[in-house]
């Protein structure tokens, strides 16, 4: 079945209050799908955001981010009023997100929201709220408490007093019954989230509408799941990384990438048969329809830099865990929905198991075009069990690559595709990728909106100016639904939505 979606991420919708979330415009978005002839909707991951503001390094593998719980439901609810709302500064720019704003003043309301939830829910309310954190346990109690002490230490967990960063029995004991307020607090947010994301993944599945979700296969070296399970990472004896992930210097980068993440210790891993990997993959096939994993190669070979190096120039490849590792999980909770992010410098062993496990992987246009080779990603190599994209999220828009692509470069797309200004560019790229044997297609918003650079969601190797884009809610109509549907319908990607 051919399938067309966009990506879309959740912090760039319109909202009131400074940031995309998972209220009326989300709801809006599905109904602009569903009228466009798309099936799927995918987003980035929806973690909290740490330092640098980057959805790939969250303090939790499961927790969802605060920031996107919509306030106006919450007034509705009666947690919060409205009129209190008005006068708070979130952020002055309708097309950038303001972290900074965010940080300093959402969670003050959510605080006071909190408050009233404790002081005023109903019987039943407490009780749905407790069925979820008895639920969720599992991760909830150590991430409600990891944020807590986070928020008494303002500094990573491995900088913290050494019962606390231990864990030592006694010491959590103690910081629980001293913590219970704020540890409460992280866990209704939480309750609100997924509460509220509940009812807009029911409200996209009446539609026909899926939610293809983003997984970073590694987490961040201060997160909730390296202090609760050091058991399965590599680190020294402080709880900071012994050895760092990252990938090697290549044609893009001379001194490769250090991204800085623990690296996971498969072997003590494979001896409690992957649980904590199981755990983590059947809430995400819960959470989405489909599940795209980031970097999916390091289950074949991963990449490791020792601690303190400032480069990656001096990292080895190191054997993953391979197909034994998906052998245990599809006998532990079934065969999950997945699309394997397996761009770069792919070897036969990453295909070998790609193809094994059945996953498809993914083929991005904008990565085509070298003027002297035969690219994997050109329309004509793309096979059949592949997701195509024009770009993702850390691409350009359509507009913003071809302006700053090298002339040779930027000649062969135009030749090869036949674009022309007339049509304009992004249309005739969008349509190259629908048109290809790709079993599904997914494009940017940004794209069908005609946008250039100043669009674009993330520069990898930068941290300044990424995570930010927002769009106008005008731009969500039934006049650029129609266009987008008379493309899907032509290239006979309407999925299950109906001729």
């Amino acid at each position: 079945m051919r399938t067309n979606g966009i990506l879309l991420p959740i912090f760039s919708l319109s909202s009131p209050y400074g940031i995309g979330t998972l209220g009326k415009e989300a709801f809006d978005f599905i109904d602009f799908l569903k009228e466009a002839g798309c099936s799927y909707w995918q987003i980035l991951p929806v973690g909290p955001t740490g330092f640098g503001d980057s959805p790939y390094q969250s303090p939790s593998a499961f927790a969802g981010n605060p920031y996107f719980i919509d306030l106006r439901i919450l007034c509705r609810e009666g947690w919060l009023q409205e009129q209190a709302l008005q006068s708070i500064d979130f952020g002055k720019d309708p097309h950038k997100v303001d972290y900074e704003k965010l940080y300093l003043n959402r969670f003050e309301v959510l605080r006071v929201g909190a408050d009233r939830f404790l002081e005023n829910a109903q019987e039943n309310t407490l009780s749905d709220f407790e069925n979820f954190c008895e639920e969720n346990s599992f991760w909830l109690d150590s991430y409600a408490l990891f944020s807590a002490l986070h928020d008494r230490y303002h500094c990573a967990f491995y900088d913290w007093p050494k019962e606390y960063r231990t864990r030592e029995k006694e010491a959590l004991k103690r910081a629980e019954a001293e913590l219970s307020s704020d540890i409460a607090f992280y866990k209704i947010l939480q309750y609100w989230f997924f509460s509220q994301w509940q009812t807009l993944h029911d409200y996209a599945k009446k539609a026909g509408v899926g939610f293809i979700g983003d997984m970073p296969i590694y987490v961040a070296p201060d997160s909730a799941d390296v202090w609760a399970h050091p058991e399965i990472f590599l680190l020294d004896e402080n709880g900071r990384p012994s050895s760092v992930a990252g990938c090697p210097p290549d044609a893009f980068s001379a001194d490769g990438q250090l991204w800085g993440n623990p690296l996971y210790d498969w072997s003590a891993l494979k001896e409690t048969d992957y649980a904590w990997w199981c755990e983590r993959l059947k809430f995400a096939g819960k959470l989405y329809d489909v599940v795209r994993i980031d970097h999916f190669r390091a289950f074949d070979a991963y990449f490791s830099i020792p601690t303190g190096e400032k480069t990656a120039k001096n990292g080895v490849w190191k054997q993953g865990p391979g197909e034994e590792f998906f052998q245990s999980v599809h006998q532990k909770i079934g065969k999950l929905h997945i699309i394997a992010e397996d761009l770069g410098q792919i070897t036969d062993s990453v295909r070998a198991l790609l193809k094994s496990v059945g996953y498809p992987g993914m083929a991005v246009l904008e990565f085509a075009f070298d003027p002297n080779g035969d690219s994997r990603y050109l329309p004509h190599n793309i096979e059949k069990n592949s997701v195509v994209y024009t770009g993702t999220h850390d691409n350009d828009t359509i507009e913003g690559y071809l302006k700053n692509a090298p002339k040779s470069e930027r000649r062969f797309c135009i030749d090869y595709l036949r674009l022309s200004a007339n049509e304009g560019y992004n249309w005739g790229m969008m349509r190259a990728a629908m048109a290809t044997a790709a079993d599904t297609c997914i494009l940017q918003m940004q794209d069908f909106m005609g946008l250039s650079e100043g669009a674009r969601i993330n520069t990898p190797g930068t941290s300044e100016g990424n995570w930010q884009w927002r769009m106008e809610g005008s731009c969500i109509n039934s006049w650029l639904a129609g266009i987008i549907r008379q493309n899907t319908a032509l290239y006979r990607r309407l999925g299950n939505q109906k001729a």
